[in-house]
């Protein structure tokens, strides 16, 4: 009896703690922006400022909507700017899978379309965010008036890919899949044992050069990094060799984004050698007749994080020869 009474005080104990832990901890913080429904599923979309013109951000592999702040925060006084979380990152419901290039280009157009928001629009997008974009332009061509990649990967780029490093689109082997709905492909569950995997590489620090945003939106990038993974991912459910594969062919069909001013923005700190500059001439010389590289010298990677000016003064220019139909400044 003595031993059931403290099994069962032991029990009442443990309720307690973690009732007072669970109720400690902060809530998900509110959304930047707003929740569009995509059908069955959220993705969220922040758009500030007004202007004639309206230009999208995407974020790079891993990267949340707040990661263009700094950006964001310069460009809205003299436009509209939208940027999002992909589908089960941060604050957006996990969506229908494989979440391909081609998958998240659909949904972002589909949001900005159910907002209200009016294109065509200036796209930017950062690392893989800029093949996003630039499988947007293709896509959605009439609702595109400008691309600016900020060191984005060439698809000819040769990256670590599951564990290998090799070139990418030498692992194409099958069809890119259509575009899908929750009923006809519906997210990937995840098993604890993926889960618990995933948090092991979870960092509960801010890193550079993510400790150039201000306090308020290092707490959201510290919530948003630290959350566990929404879905299940395998290689077999990847289909980046195929996509990469597909913007390389792109770029054979000789200038199929016409005469749209096009800016490869390239971080010479990480990127100073000799084939990166000629895989970026390649790519701006086949992708549009109107086109400029811009070497950043003082910044790595992150340029929107490193040197933001030089990001918002690209974007600007690419606006201004869209809207005046000019050729960029070489």
């Amino acid at each position: 009896m003595a031993r059931n009474i403290r099994s069962a005080f032991w029990n009442m104990t443990l309720l307690a703690i973690f009732a007072a832990t669970a109720h400690s901890q902060p809530a998900n913080p509110m959304p930047l922006g707003k929740m569009v429904d995509l059908g069955g599923y959220r993705l969220h979309l922040y758009c500030t400022g007004r202007g004639k013109q309206t230009v999208v951000l995407s974020p790079g592999g891993g990267d949340f909507s707040f990661v263009w702040y700094l950006v964001q925060q310069q460009l809205q006084s003299s436009a509209r700017v939208c940027t999002y979380d992909r589908a089960g990152s941060a604050w957006s419901d996990p969506g229908p899978q494989p979440l391909t290039l081609r998958q998240e280009a659909y949904e972002l157009e589909r949001a900005l379309k159910l907002s209200g928001e009016r294109g065509p629009y200036v796209v930017a997008g950062h690392s893989i965010g800029g093949l996003v974009m630039m499988t947007f332009a293709e896509g959605y061509p009439d609702e595109t008036s400008g691309i600016v990649l900020v060191d984005t990967p060439s698809p000819d780029s040769t990256l670590g890919f599951w564990g290998k490093l090799v070139r990418v689109r030498d692992l194409a082997k099958r069809t890119i899949p259509p575009i899908h709905t929750m009923e006809t492909s519906p997210p990937i569950p995840i098993t604890d044992a993926e889960r618990e995997r995933a948090m092991k590489y979870k960092s509960h620090r801010i890193q550079p050069p993510f400790d150039r945003l201000p306090l308020e939106i290092q707490k959201l990038q510290l919530w948003a990094q630290t959350l566990p993974p929404k879905v299940g991912l395998t290689e077999q459910d990847d289909y980046t060799p195929e996509e990469f594969e597909f913007l390389y062919e792109l770029e054979d069909f000789g200038h199929p984004f016409g005469d749209k001013p096009l800016v490869i923005m390239i971080g010479m700190q990480d990127h100073a050698s000799h084939e990166e500059k000629i895989t970026a001439k390649r790519a701006e010389h086949t992708l549009s007749t109107n086109n400029k590289v811009i070497e950043v010298q003082d910044s790595g990677h992150a340029i929107h994080l490193e040197d933001p000016a030089a990001v918002v003064a690209a974007i600007r220019e690419t606006m201004s020869a869209a809207l005046h139909r000019t050729p960029l400044k070489q």
